[in-house]
């Protein structure tokens, strides 16, 4: 009896006008190959996080995606434009977050 744990990305989904990354992992437990349980967890990226400050500045932190893996890295360096990453500002500051 060989119980294992696999751990995968199987769903990378990239949502709105701001390329919001999304990625479910699953965790998949067996038994001699048999699946037993499969779980799942999601976390979300955005490109850019806003803070203002009291004095009404703004101050702009680009994601980081060191610890994602290769294949999210690639996408997001692929849809993370300037042009995104500057809309995702203005529309931070727009809204007041």
């Amino acid at each position: 009896m060989a119980l294992t744990k696999e751990t995968i990305e199987d769903k990378i989904e990239i949502v709105g006008e701001h390329k919001i990354i999304q990625v479910r992992t699953a965790t998949v437990i067996k038994e001699d190959d048999v699946e037993l349980n499969r779980s799942f967890h999601r976390h979300v990226l955005e490109c850019v996080s806003s803070v203002q400050d009291e004095d009404g500045n703004w101050t702009h932190t680009d994601t980081d995606i060191s610890s994602e893996s290769t294949e999210v890295q690639a996408i997001a360096n692929a849809v993370w434009t300037d042009a995104i990453k500057e809309a995702k500002r203005t529309a931070n500051e727009n809204s007041g977050i």
